[in-house]
């Protein structure tokens, strides 16, 4: 009929034929949010010499941001889910969007993202797991080591329990392209490059004084929140997983980051000596 807009199919085809000016500009609408979210962790959870509240209720503003988080990104999760529940009609539109994704990208742009997945490969996330918890060793700060490697594990867990429940095919691509065994929702790339490189983040930050992590800071978490977004979008850019996939790692890694971060804050508050 006259005045009808397009159809579903049409608008996820021509976002997918459109993939990389996308790409981009969820990146840049991403690192606004994040130095956002930035400033005004830095304005009421970071304690200043001029603040009479004490550390406790320091400890409860980062705590209640943490669950504000955990809530937000388990919403993402559930909404993921759910369109993944609709069968079909949502199979097929994560189908079309990978489809004209491949037919619209440069074989220069795949060979870009292919190398930059592998930043978030298994093997690449085990060595930085150990390289950096032997040197939290090293430098004596045991329970931060523990605390970074269970923060590995535990993500490894849930994205396997999670795979397992959901149990969904990869997609469908001609022979030419990469091919992943393993079940697709949700993607663990995308999980495991929030997880990581979030943590790498935060004890980067937490090895510095307080007036170097000022200066330093922002520009940390927009690097690890560039270089999360991009593993995880590069799995959408070779085909081996569906947007719905990514998204859902996107969601239930930031749950656990936030839980993870959370737990440190708790424990370095109890930890620290009483006067």
């Amino acid at each position: 009929m006259p005045g009808e807009g397009p159809s579903p199919e049409a608008l996820v085809r021509t976002l997918g034929t459109q993939a990389l000016p996308l790409f981009f500009t969820l990146l840049l609408a991403l690192l606004l949010v994040a130095t956002v979210l930035w400033w005004l962790a830095r304005r009421y959870a970071v304690p200043r010499e001029t603040d009479d509240l004490p550390p406790s209720a320091y400890l409860l503003i980062r705590l209640g941001l943490g669950f504000a988080v955990v809530v937000g990104a388990a919403a993402v999760f559930a909404e993921a889910a759910e369109v993944l529940g609709d069968g079909h009609w949502a199979g097929k539109l994560d189908q079309i969007f990978s489809e004209a994704v491949h037919q619209s990208i440069s074989a220069q742009t795949f060979r870009i993202f292919a190398w930059a997945t592998h930043l978030g490969d298994t093997l690449t996330l085990t060595l930085l797991c150990i390289v950096v918890a032997l040197l939290l060793v090293v430098q004596r700060r045991r329970w931060l080591a523990l605390a970074w490697t269970l923060a590995f594990i535990g993500n490894a867990v849930l994205n396997s329990t999670l795979k397992a429940i959901f149990a969904r095919a990869r997609p469908l691509h001609d022979e030419t392209l990469i091919h992943v065994q393993g079940f697709s929702f949700p993607s663990g790339h995308s999980s495991g490059a929030v997880v990581a490189y979030g943590m790498l983040a935060y004890v980067l930050l937490h090895s510095l004084s307080p007036a170097q992590a000022s200066r330093a800071g922002l520009p940390v978490v927009l690097a690890a929140t560039a270089l999360a977004f991009t593993i995880g979008c590069s799995r959408i850019f070779i085909q081996v997983h569906f947007a719905t996939d990514v998204l859902a790692g996107f969601a239930s890694g930031t749950a656990w980051l936030a839980v993870c971060i959370g737990s440190i804050a708790a424990t370095r508050h109890y930890r620290q000596p009483r006067g």
